[in-house]
């Protein structure tokens, strides 16, 4: 008896050191990527690489000299071809002029797969573009724009939705009092020639889901719902403004989270794919001031967790600037990467997954340039 019991405790504990080293990093998970591949990966504990210094670093910078790099997105599976986008190439809108002006950059540039880097879209003098940029399978590019006279806050205005098609021709524009009203951050639930649009308003501190409908020449119509209410908003001497920005909106369960700049904090909104009346704030997902520090773009890592970009206007800390951090589903902080020394250099980043690699694209918008991480998912 005394022979098996001590058998038993050594297989027990060869057990759990087993589970130790090879349980948690060897667990599945499912990924919607942004490019619309759907694949289940072997992850690692956290995601985020270590350093800036095994990204490609490309500058987003066009031939017109606008700067300050806000929205990024992967151009994605069956986006149609014959115009200047193919799948996998990543764009990036321009808040910024030559002259540093907030507010009134004009180009979104696309960044191929070889890391070269061309204008796709060149827009009238002062749009001011924002982190509101998303590619759609229609084979059209959506862009939010909050224009400034001066670069502050106090002279923004409502601006616009703009609708391109694949070759950089501007074919709608949205605009609605009600609505859209500083269009600040996007995600889409893209079906196709079915898509539902959730965008963040900065000067209002609301959320609304568009319901929109394209054919091959473009959008047919579009309905708007205010789904979410009461963020946190304001003007800011350095950001010009500060307000609900990035949204991820999980296929699994309709619900969308919303990384609340102002308030410091990430929420969720249930449902937010039928809902017919404003949630309010929703429900609170994670709050850390020792991590938050004024939360802006926000996607999915292939492992489950949650990435951040930090923009500092909001809670700063000298010794922590410009960073992305990452946390899981349930609020616990994973990881932290600084992109630049100085504050306010982060701000829209995607994630697209394809052949088992992992591409992140974050934007350095005090070089300005886009970081490019290749990683390998086991």
């Amino acid at each position: 008896m005394k022979k098996s019991y001590i058998w038993a405790v050594i297989i027990i504990i060869i057990g759990a050191v087993l589970w130790m080293y090879f349980g948690k990093s060897s667990t599945p998970y499912s990924t919607q990527t942004q490019t619309g591949t759907q694949q289940t990966v072997q992850a690692p504990v956290a995601f985020l690489p270590d350093a800036t210094s095994s990204a490609q670093s490309i500058s987003t910078v066009p031939s017109n000299g606008d700067g300050n790099p806000y929205g990024v997105a992967f151009v994605p599976v069956g986006f149609p071809s014959g115009g200047k986008l193919n799948p996998g190439d990543i764009l990036v809108s321009n808040w910024n002029n030559s002259k540093n002006i907030q507010g009134a950059g004009t180009t979104i540039v696309k960044i191929t797969p070889a890391g070269q880097q061309s204008l796709f879209f060149q827009g009238t003098k002062g749009l001011g573009l924002t982190t509101a940029l998303a590619a759609l399978k229609s084979g059209f590019v959506i862009v939010g724009n909050l224009p400034t006279t001066d670069g502050t806050g106090a002279t923004a205005k409502a601006g616009s939705i703009l609708v391109i098609d694949s070759k950089g021709k501007l074919v709608t524009t949205l605009t609605d009092k009600n609505l859209i009203d500083g269009p600040w951050d996007i995600a889409v639930h893209d079906s196709g020639a079915q898509v539902q649009a959730f965008v963040t308003n900065a000067l209002s501190g609301t959320i609304v889901r568009f319901d929109l409908v394209f054919n091959s020449s473009g959008l047919t119509s579009h309905i708007g719902t205010i789904i979410a209410s009461g963020y946190a908003h304001h003007t800011d001497p350095n950001a010009a403004v500060v307000g609900p920005t990035g949204l991820f909106y999980n296929t699994q369960d309709d619900s969308l989270l919303i990384a609340a700049t102002g308030d410091n904090a990430v929420y969720r909104i249930t449902n937010a794919g039928t809902v017919t009346t404003s949630q309010g704030l929703g429900t609170i997902v994670y709050k850390d001031d020792q991590h938050l520090r004024g939360p802006l773009a926000i996607a999915q890592a292939p492992n489950g967790d949650l990435i951040i970009a930090n923009g500092d206007a909001v809670n700063p800390d000298p010794a922590h600037s410009s960073t992305l951090i990452e946390f899981t589903p349930d609020g616990k902080f994973v990881k932290e990467l600084s992109l630049d020394p100085t504050a306010g250099g982060a701000f829209g980043l995607a994630i697209d997954v394809s052949s088992g690699t992992a591409r992140l694209a974050a934007v350095n918008d005090n070089i300005p340039s886009l970081y490019i991480w290749n990683i390998p998912l086991h």
